[in-house]
C-alpha cells in the first residue's frame, strides 16, 4: 500500500501478486491490477520468482519492486527481473551480493578503512572457528550471514554454551534463510543502533538522508524509531553518516540502502547494510520531506538524483511506533483472531502505514507487523506526547497488539531522557510485565459489573427466596 501511494501520486499504474489468504487485504483492492499467485504455503508463493515474473508480463509491467520483505535482498530474484526485461527497483544484483550477505559486506568494508567490530569467520577456517571465536573473547554474538530480523543469532557469555548457541543459531539461519554460514563478532553491552538513510544513483552520486535511531528492540527487532538520534554529539553524527556515505560509494551503490553501526559511546562500528527500503524510513521522510520511494523509482528508471548534499535539511523531529499481533506480557507470544474494530488515531502530521481492514482475520501466517504510527512535531518532546497520545487512541478489537506495551515505553522515564540502548527493554522488565494478573481480573470483574445483564443477574432474587416475600427467621 505505501509503494502503491506514491505510484498514485506520481500517476503510475500499479499491479500487485498475492495469495489467496490476503485475497481481502486492502493492497489487493487498492492496486489497478491483482493476480494470484499460488504455493504449498503462503510464503512459497511470494518466493516463487517464475510465478511473479509470468504476472508481471501479464501486467506488461515496466518495473517490479520488491518490497521490504521476500525477495527484496535476494540477488537472483534482482538478476532474474533485469534478464527478464524490467526494471528493478532496487540496488543491482551485484551490490546484494556484496552487502547483503553480512560476511562479505563485513570483509569487504574492512578492507576499505572503516571500522568493524573484532569477529571471526566461519568460512575462513572451519576447523579453527571455535577457537577462533574463543580468542575474540566473551561475550559474543553468533550471527548468521543471511540474516535478519534477529534470526539466527545468539549471545554468548559462556564459552561452555558456545557450541549449542552455534548449532541453534546454525539451525535457525538454515530454516529461515537456506544459508547455514555464520560469524561471531564481539557483543558489545549496551550500544546503541544506529542507521543512516543513503540514496544513489548511475551516475556516482550518494547522499544520505540523515540518520535514525533504532535501539528499541525487544529480540533483536525494532519497535520504535526515531529521526533524528537524540543526544548523539554533532561532531560524531556528522562522522556516522559521513562513513555511511563513503561505504555506499565504494561499493558503487545504486538506489535506497541502509548503513547501520553500532554505537559505543564516541565510538562506532559496521554492523550491516540492508540493501532495501527499511520498515523505518517514514521518519526518515518525516524529517526531510522527501518520499523515498518515489527516488527509488527516479533512479530506477535511470534518472540522477535531483538534490546534493547541501539541499537536505533536517526539520523537527519523528518517531515510528510498530503495532505487532503479539503479546508483549506472555513473552511477545504471536496473536491471531478477527478485527473486529478497528478506528486509527488521527490528527496534524500523524500518518498511518498499515495493510489490514475491519473484518479482516489476523493470522500467523506471515511477519506480526500490523501498522505503522508515525508522528512529526517540532521537538522531541512533543513527538513523544503526539506518539504516546496516538498509542492511547488506537483502537484494534479482536486480536491482541502491543500498543498498550508501546504506550509504556513513550512514558518511561529513560526513554524519556533519550538513554536508551539495545538492552534497555532487558534492562526494564516492568515494561514487558504490564499490569498483573490480580490486576487485570479487578479490571475485568469491575468492567462485567458495568454491564446491565451482569448486574441484573447479580441482583436477581432466586425464584424460591422471592416467593418468601418480606417474611425472616426470626
Amino acid at each position: 500500500m505505501r509503494i502503491i501511494k506514491t505510484l498514485r501520486e506520481l500517476k503510475l499504474r500499479s499491479a500487485i501478486v498475492y495469495h489467496d489468504l490476503d485475497a481481502g487485504a486492502p493492497a489487493v483492492s487498492m492496486a489497478d491490477m491483482a493476480i494470484a499467485v499460488s504455493g504449498r504455503t503462503p510464503v512459497a508463493a511470494y518466493l516463487d520468482t517464475a510465478q511473479i515474473i509470468a504476472a508481471a508480463r501479464e501486467a506488461r509491467v515496466g518495473a517490479i519492486h520488491p518490497g521490504y520483505g521476500f525477495l527484496a535482498e535476494n540477488a537472483e530474484f534482482a538478476r532474474t527481473v533485469a534478464e527478464s526485461g524490467f526494471a528493478f527497483v532496487g540496488p543491482t544484483p551485484e551490490s546484494i551480493e556484496l552487502m547483503g550477505d553480512k560476511i562479505r559486506a563485513r570483509n569487504f568494508v574492512q578492507r576499505n578503512g572503516f571500522p568493524v567490530v573484532p569477529s571471526a569467520i566461519e568460512e575462513d577456517d572451519p576447523a579453527s572457528f571455535i577457537l577462533r571465536a574463543r580468542s575474540v573473547g566473551v561475550p559474543l554474538l553468533v550471527k548468521a550471514s543471511a540474516g535478519g530480523g534477529g534470526k539466527g543469532m545468539r549471545i554468548v557469555r559462556d564459552f561452555d554454551t558456545l557450541k549449542n548457541a552455534i548449532a541453534q543459531a546454525r539451525s535457525e539461519a538454515q530454516r529461515y534463510f537456506g544459508d547455514d554460514r555464520l560469524y561471531i563478532e564481539r557483543y558489545i553491552e549496551k550500544p546503541r543502533h544506529i542507521e543512516v538513510q543513503v540514496l544513489g544513483d548511475a551516475f556516482g552520486n550518494v547522499i544520505h538522508l540523515f540518520e535514525r535511531e533504532c535501539s528499541v528492540q525487544r529480540r533483536f527487532q525494532k519497535i520504535i524509531e526515531e529521526a533524528p538520534a537524540s543526544t548523539l554529539p554533532p561532531g560524531l553524527r556528522e562522522r556516522i553518516c559521513e562513513t555511511a556515505v563513503g561505504i555506499a560509494r565504494a561499493a558503487n551503490y545504486r538506489n535506497a540502502g541502509t548503513v547501520e553501526f553500532i554505537v559505543d559511546g564516541e565510538e562506532f562500528y559496521f554492523l550491516e547494510m540492508n540493501t532495501r527500503l527499511q520498515v523505518e524510513h517514514p521518519v526518515t521522510e518525516m524529517i526531510t520531506g522527501i518520499d523515498i520511494v518515489a527516488e527509488q523509482l527516479y533512479v530506477a528508471g535511470g534518472y540522477a538524483l535531483s538534490f546534493s548534499q547541501p539541499d537536505i535539511v533536517s526539520t523537527g523531529h519523528a518517531i515510528e511506533a510498530r503495532v505487532y499481533a503479539e503479546a508483549p506480557e506472555r513473552g511477545f507470544a504471536p496473536a491471531r483472531g478477527k478485527v473486529l474494530v478497528l478506528d486509527y488515531p488521527r490528527g496534524r502530521d500523524l500518518r498511518i502505514d498499515s495493510g489490514i481492514l475491519q473484518g479482516q482475520q489476523i493470522t500467523t501466517a506471515f511477519d506480526p507487523l500490523l501498522a505503522k504510527v508515525i508522528v512529526h512535531s517540532p521537538t522531541r518532546n512533543e513527538a513523544i506526547q503526539k506518539a504516546e497520545r496516538a498509542m492511547q487512541e488506537l483502537v484494534l478489537l479482536g486480536c491482541e497488539t502491543n500498543a498498550s506495551f508501546l504506550a509504556r515505553i513513550l512514558a518511561d522515564e529513560q526513554f524519556l531522557s533519550g538513554q536508551v540502548h539495545t538492552g534497555y527493554l532487558d534492562e526494564n522488565p516492568q515494561l514487558t510485565a504490564g499490569d498483573s494478573a490480580s490486576d487485570l481480573s479487578t479490571f475485568l470483574a469491575a468492567a462485567a459489573l458495568l454491564t446491565r445483564p451482569v448486574r441484573d443477574s447479580a441482583d436477581a432474587v432466586p425464584e424460591l427466596h422471592a416467593s418468601l416475600g418480606g417474611w425472616r427467621n426470626a
